[in-house]
């Protein structure tokens, strides 16, 4: 079970402190709120127009099976994007400084299949806090002893292969997410180094309420209304899943685990040797930041830096917020980890995937053989 550790600023680094009082002198000058501008707004209801339009499409019952499908493939694709334009900022409390706005906006994540209080739970508090630590960032547990992204842990045979089989593995973080991962994070002792047995009463009940509501809306009305058989309702669920989870995966993981981020160990002690900020500058990445498209089609997410240091400034003012945090990282001699785009970014997390489990296993053996000749050296001797 983890411990609570805390971050030690040894070194004394202002590197935060210089970086917020920049930031938000450029908020200041520009006239620019933290929260949702006009822009971001617009992006809000777009997503969340084509959200309800392809779902209220597909009910309609008046395509063939082969475009239902491929509607229902795109849901799943903007199931995703909503969960990243919408529901992301929401839950961080950054589209309005009205909280009841930002709760509101916040539910429609539940339509999507998430739990949004466990979402804060696992994303806000833990993950935020605890980027990339070993045994405190759940976030990086994709599937235990089958994807291995942490130098620290043993290595095993299967995980050899993870470069290959590791995407089709991300495809089913969504499925996993509606039907399992959120009662299990609800009912565990603990989340990282936090304490989850005291969950507010109401939040039992909104668990499976709204968990009820998603699959009354997503399986029982589906096969009550549409004009199609029980396997061709199958097909069509596991398609918008598997969808929506590959895209989730993928944005996900080239975040943190790329070439250059690390995954850093407590001292004897529990703690960390560094600063909160320090820390997140060495775990984190972002890619294609001057693709306009991934900046509209990601919320944000391509920009992690900016998220992790800034979670409470709404996406939208990110790319007007970069240069700064670049050029202050630089000045205080900190790494600021990105890839020009987002294919040189997947290279690398695929580069990361092999490093840490075919080279990590051969690594491995070659240490025991040489082992073992040394132990058969001695006993000649």
């Amino acid at each position: 079970m983890s411990s609570k550790l805390r971050f030690i600023n040894k070194e004394k680094s202002t590197f935060y402190a210089t970086t917020r009082s920049r930031v938000e002198d450029y908020l200041k000058e520009k006239g620019i709120s933290r929260n949702a501008n006009p822009a971001m707004w617009r992006k809000i209801a777009f997503y969340l127009t084509v959200f309800a339009g392809l779902y209220a499409l597909i009910l309609s019952n008046q395509f063939g099976p082969w475009t239902m499908f491929g509607m229902t493939l795109l849901l799943g694709v903007f199931s995703a994007l909503v969960g990243f334009n919408v529901c992301h900022d929401a839950i961080h409390g950054s589209l309005s400084p009205n909280s009841k706005v930002n709760k509101v906006f916040s539910f429609v994540f539940n339509l999507v299949g998430a739990s949004p209080y466990v979402w804060n739970l696992t994303h806000n508090v833990v993950h935020h806090t605890y980027t990339n630590i070993p045994g405190h960032d759940e976030d990086i547990e994709v599937a235990p002893g089958l994807i291995r992204v942490a130098p620290g842990e043993k290595v095993n045979k299967l995980q050899r292969f993870q470069h290959v089989y590791a995407f089709g593995l991300y495809s089913l973080s969504s499925l996993s997410w509606v039907l399992r991962k959120d009662y299990i994070k609800f009912f565990q002792k603990q989340i990282g180094a936090q304490d989850t047995t005291n969950h507010p009463k109401a939040e039992y009940y909104k668990l499976f309420a709204y968990k009820a509501l998603y699959y009354v809306l997503f399986i029982v009305l589906p096969l009550v209304v549409l004009d199609i058989t029980w396997w061709q309702f199958i097909i069509g669920f596991l398609g918008l899943h598997l969808a929506e989870g590959l895209v989730m995966g993928l944005v996900f993981q080239l975040a943190h685990v790329v070439e250059g981020t690390e995954f850093p160990e407590p001292n004897e002690q529990g703690n960390m040797e560094e600063a909160w900020a320090d820390h997140q500058m060495r775990t984190t990445a972002n890619f294609a930041m001057k693709n306009k498209l991934a900046g509209f089609l990601l919320g944000g997410l391509n920009q992690q830096i900016e998220h992790h240091l800034f979670p409470k400034v709404c996406h939208i003012h990110y790319p007007g917020i970069s240069k700064i945090v670049k050029e202050t990282a630089h000045e205080f001699g900190l790494p600021y980890i990105e890839s020009p785009t987002f294919s040189q970014a997947l290279g690398s997390h695929y580069r990361m995937l092999k490093k840490l489990g075919w080279q990590a296993y051969k690594e491995q053996e070659l240490a025991y053989a040489d082992e073992i000749l040394a132990e058969k050296q001695l006993a000649v001797n």
